[in-house]
């Protein structure tokens, strides 16, 4: 099976390219290895958005919310409605295991074999966790991961980070009688957690209810406890679960399976024609978060919506 294009990752950037290249009567597939936007699937079942709806909005199709920032479940059914309403050639739960460029690209997956002229990733960044690579890291009370608050209640939780998930979560088990152990790195919450939100944390670790430790790191978990290093004194915590929520990073090894360059730094940014998204191996284009490389916090939905026309334009140009 050949196509002009195949695009890996189902995401909304992945599905905006999709819906150009149908548009522009391209052949192309879309591959995901999980559920249609399988990231947005992943976040907290009551995670709300820090854009409006309108900003989430792709192909100029409107995403009507009830709220003006919408909730998780509402951005599922959008990107689900319009992958079905649009019958876009998608294959979901088939990740992609290899590829090789010779003419074409040949792409081997959990399922199938194909051949395409060009290749997008789309891949986003939340597959990949940011690692503590701390001793007991691996025990089953550790997630990197977290979805709702009932399965902590009357449980002593650590939580680690300062971002907007960490923050969240460590609200919402509070509130379903978890006692709850914030443990952050640096010396403040977050500069980037929604302002609707700041107010209520502060107050919570202000009246003790959310025990807090700044310039903390935590550097080793147990069965019944946990260890952290606060400016060089040791101190052990009960504790019965573990949510490090300490950020996520891109799918490299695929990006350098290809040869894509990326730079000699710690933000590892991949080389790309920001004119064309097309990386410096012909045929290969970059959409979305991934584009940053570790400035996970540089590329949205909203502005990174602009890509799938970018890049199918500069496609159809050199067909």
């Amino acid at each position: 099976m050949h196509f002009d294009v195949i695009i890996i990752g189902g995401g909304p950037i992945g599905i905006a390219c999709g819906l150009e290249a149908q548009k522009k009567g391209l052949t192309y597939l879309i591959l995901e290895k999980g559920p249609v936007v399988n990231s947005i699937f992943n976040y907290p079942t009551k995670m709300q958005f820090f854009s409006s709806s309108e900003r989430l909005e792709i192909d100029n199709i409107p995403f009507i919310s009830t709220e003006v920032k919408p909730k998780r479940n509402e951005a599922l059914e959008y990107y689900r409605r319009i992958v079905t309403s649009n019958s876009l050639n998608i294959h979901l739960f088939e990740e992609v295991l290899n590829i090789e460029k010779e003419e074409n690209f040949s792409i081997k997956t959990t399922k199938n074999s194909y051949t395409s002229s060009k290749i997008v990733i789309a891949t986003g960044f939340y597959d990949v966790p940011n690692l503590l690579h701390i001793p007991g890291e691996n025990l089953p009370k550790v997630t990197h991961y977290y979805k709702e608050p009932h399965y902590y209640s009357r449980q002593k939780v650590a939580v680690i980070g300062a971002s907007n998930s960490s923050v969240d979560a460590a609200l919402e088990c509070w509130r379903s009688g978890a006692e709850v152990t914030l443990i952050i790195r640096g010396s403040e919450i977050g500069s980037r957690v929604k302002y609707w939100v700041r107010p209520d944390i502060l107050n919570r670790i202000e009246e003790g209810s959310i025990k807090t430790y700044y310039n903390t790191n935590i550097t080793k978990i147990t069965e019944n406890d946990i260890e952290i290093n606060t400016n060089g004194k040791l101190q052990y915590l009960k504790n019965d679960f573990v949510i490090a929520l300490t950020g996520y990073r891109p799918n490299f090894k695929l990006l350098e399976l290809l040869g894509v360059n990326l730079s000699n730094d710690e933000k590892k940014i991949p080389q790309y024609n920001p004119e064309t998204m097309e990386t410096n191996i012909t045929g290969v284009y970059l959409a979305g978060v991934v584009c940053g490389g570790m400035e996970t916090h540089k590329w949205f939905i909203e502005n990174s919506r602009i890509h799938a026309k970018q890049i199918i334009s500069n496609i159809l140009q050199n067909k």
